[in-house]
């Protein structure tokens, strides 16, 4: 999900690059208050980063790192932390395409299955606290996705959205009442999937050379077809493709078209925490959709 510019720290990102590279820096471009690129003395181009914090940093190197395991898609790699200091690959973008398109769905359907120990279960090394964007978000494990779904990835944020007044409690009691339906709902049951968890099309990359590769993760373990619907939800390019690679290699069980609403409240929720009004009026159809299975 997107970020907001973090404070500055003291130190300058070629600083950092600097030590975590083990390289002289050459030049220094800021992208923004949070990101800057660092160009190295062998010629190389990385990219520093500064969450918001020195967890959200250690959460999103573990993420990486666990999402590298895989095999596939591809991500930058991290060439350290340091508090909330990241160094990383920079990735040179090219235009989507079909046939990258395909194989990123092939390759997610493989990362998907290199499953993780439990629902929500974190990245080795990554914390229990950690984050989705600016939110928080609890990787706190279970055995059943339906109510390790409702417990840990709905009903947090719709609480948040109602204490804030951006969820009113009748829109809240329609969004319950899926959770109270979700072992009817989720379809059948499924081992936990290794998740990037905030796969909406701003942390799909279309690489220069024909790949795409995946940043800022909120890797957990829990249902394949989570990161599928946020990928639907904000727009990835060439989603049939993707789909059609995906299917390829791991074909969806029956109904899921019917389920993307159920998968989505989850990400729309959280934007309604950080966003405001406009999401939770698409959360709130979402739910409506679910319980009309």
């Amino acid at each position: 999900m997107p970020q907001s510019s973090p404070a500055s720290g003291e130190e300058s990102p070629g600083a950092v690059a600097a030590r975590l590279t083990g390289r002289a820096v050459t030049g220094v471009r800021p992208l923004s208050g949070a990101l800057a690129e660092a160009a190295l003395d062998d010629g190389r181009t990385v990219v520093v980063k500064r969450a918001e914090e020195a967890e959200a940093a250690r959460a999103e190197a573990a993420g990486l790192r666990w999402l590298a395991e895989a095999g596939a898609p591809p991500v930058p790699r991290v060439h350290g932390r340091e508090g909330a200091w990241l160094v990383l690959d920079r990735v040179t973008q090219g235009r989507p395409g079909r046939e990258a398109a395909l194989r990123f769905g092939r390759e997610l359907a493989g990362l998907h299955a290199a499953g993780a120990p439990a629902f929500g279960a974190p990245p080795p090394g990554g914390p229990v606290e950690a984050f989705i964007g600016l939110a928080p978000m609890r990787n706190v494990t279970g055995d059943d996705w339906p109510s390790w779904y409702a417990e840990h990835r709905v009903l947090p944020y719709l609480r948040r959205a109602v204490d804030a007044g951006t969820t009113g409690a009748g829109e809240a009691a329609v969004v319950e009442r899926v959770c109270a339906r979700l072992p009817e709902l989720a379809g059948p049951a499924e081992p936990p999937a290794r998740l990037h968890g905030d796969l909406w099309s701003g942390n799909v990359l279309w690489g220069a050379d024909g790949g795409v590769r995946l940043i800022d993760p909120a890797a957990h373990g829990g249902h394949r077809e989570t990161d599928l619907a946020m990928l639907a939800l904000f727009g990835c390019p060439l989603l049939d493709a993707v789909l059609e690679g995906y299917q390829e290699v791991a074909p969806l069980a029956e109904g899921w078209r019917e389920r993307v609403g159920v998968h989505q409240l989850f990400p729309l929720l959280v934007h309604a925490v950080l966003f405001g009004r406009g999401y939770a009026g698409q959360a709130l159809g979402a739910a409506r959709s679910a319980l009309s299975l």
